[in-house]
């Protein structure tokens, strides 16, 4: 776990109260996760999601098969 000393000013303060006290967490450190991971369902692409370059990788390594082409499979060459 990273330990990390942040400034915020008071706006951010209040919403990470109300996230805090919204989903039951014992600290604003916890409410700060949960806004990231929100954050990374709704709003970050997949593409650039851990998981998905993960299942990527492991979809690379899966023996491909070859699929004939639209032309040549209804013989229009």
């Amino acid at each position: 776990m990273v330990k990390a000393i942040i400034d915020i000013d008071n706006r951010t303060n209040q919403v990470l109260n109300i996230v805090k006290a919204q989903y039951g967490l014992k600290d604003k450190s916890e409410a700060i996760e949960k806004v990231v991971d929100i954050y990374e369902e709704e709003v970050m692409e997949p593409e650039l999601r851990p998981e998905y370059i993960d299942k990527i990788k492991k979809i690379r390594k899966e023996k491909s098969i070859k699929v004939k082409s639209f032309e040549d499979r209804y013989g229009l060459n």
